[in-house]
């Protein structure tokens, strides 16, 4: 399976000064426990890093003596664009792809695994969680407008897994009409195409804020009493 993992962010809600895939975790950088956890995986054989161009010598360090094929892809202003051109930059013979986002450094490696077997039965399929806070939709004035039912309430994760010519082509589509999303499943989901929820854990959190660091290094001490 191929993966790309998206790298090209920034710190801004990190309040940091570089891309906040490289600041430490745990004594390395951040992103580094994002490529183990992929090198561990046995259903990835081959990764694509997309990232900016004044991160690449850091980031492609991490790679180094990788026992699989690391590849840097130069990305996008967004994170939309940076996928398409994670996809334009796959080997020819690719078929499916998982997208995964680098900030997502808690991953278990067999959730890579349970995510490419899905797609390669050939479902559409995103890692999730069942929302447990009570969700409000809230007008512009911070008003609350409705309460919708948290049954049916599901907190998008990835990675994401796709065919690749289908994926292409919901980007080919975005591209002429002027579509901003914040993840692929959100274009198949406009064109009406079926995508499957794959239950993931809790812990598969997203490090975007100083309080995230602080969750996400209790976990991995946590993990290192086992």
């Amino acid at each position: 399976m191929h993966l790309l993992i998206a790298a090209a962010g920034s710190g801004k809600r990190m309040g940091a000064n570089c891309n906040k895939l490289l600041l430490q975790l745990a004594g390395r950088p951040l992103l580094a426990w994002t490529l183990e956890a992929a090198l561990s995986a046995k259903q990835v054989t081959w990764i694509g890093i997309v990232g900016q161009e004044n991160d690449r010598i850091e980031i492609m360090n991490l790679a180094k003596g990788s026992h699989k094929p690391i590849k840097w892809i130069q990305g996008g202003s967004t994170r939309q664009e940076s996928v398409r051109l994670g996809l334009a930059a796959l080997p020819y013979e690719a078929k499916h792809v998982l997208i995964h986002d680098g900030a997502r450094c808690l991953i278990d490696p067999k959730l890579f695994n349970r995510c490419s077997e899905l797609v390669q039965s050939g479902n559409a399929v995103i890692a999730a969680t069942p929302v447990t806070d009570t969700i409000k939709i809230v007008d512009c004035d911070e008003f609350i407008t409705r309460t919708p039912n948290r049954s049916q309430l599901w907190a998008a994760q990835t990675p994401q897994g796709f065919a690749i010519e289908q994926l292409q082509k919901a980007h080919a589509t975005a591209e002429l009409q002027d579509w901003t999303v914040t993840d692929d499943a959100a274009l198949y989901e406009r064109l009406g195409w079926p995508v499957k929820v794959l239950l993931s854990e809790p812990s598969n959190i997203k490090v975007t804020t100083p309080f995230d660091l602080i969750v996400a290094e209790a976990v991995i001490a946590s993990r290192a009493k086992y």
